[in-house]
């Protein structure tokens, strides 16, 4: 500890009992008789299985594929024609475009000289239009 004026004190002597419960794991058999002897054992003592997402889901499907199983369906356009016909004809595809080099304002942009010109110039536009030149001393 440390005193009023921040110096630290002598350290004080004490004695420490050892703990009155077990400090190991209680064990199944304790967990078991807290369980039972809770007041909610009457309403979550009982386990129930109910189904899962899995098990209704397949049940939903399992109606839905034997019924195509029974019933052929009917040949495409020979009891209900669509209005366009099956055969049309699909445009063929471009050609790919082979990149070419960067154009010459792309290297022109890339010289360090030009950018520091366009840098300055951009910061002397913003500080005349904002105001926010640089000032001075006095």
């Amino acid at each position: 500890m440390l005193s009023e004026k921040g110096a630290p004190t002598p350290v004080a002597w004490t004695r420490m009992r050892a703990p009155r419960s077990l400090m190991a794991a209680i064990g199944a058999e304790a967990i078991g008789a807290a369980a039972q002897a809770s007041s909610l054992q009457a309403v979550y003592g009982q386990t129930i299985d109910r189904p899962s997402a899995h098990e209704i889901l397949s049940a939903k499907l399992a109606p839905a594929q034997e019924a195509p199983a029974q019933e052929a369906p009917a040949p495409r356009g020979q009891y209900d024609p669509l209005p366009w016909p099956d055969d049309f004809e699909v445009p063929p595809m471009p050609a790919p475009v082979e990149p070419q080099g960067p154009a010459v304002w792309e290297e022109i942009l890339k010289n360090p000289t030009v950018k520091s010109v366009l840098n300055t110039t951009a910061r002397e536009i913003t500080r005349s239009i904002f105001g926010t030149g640089r000032r001075r001393r006095k």
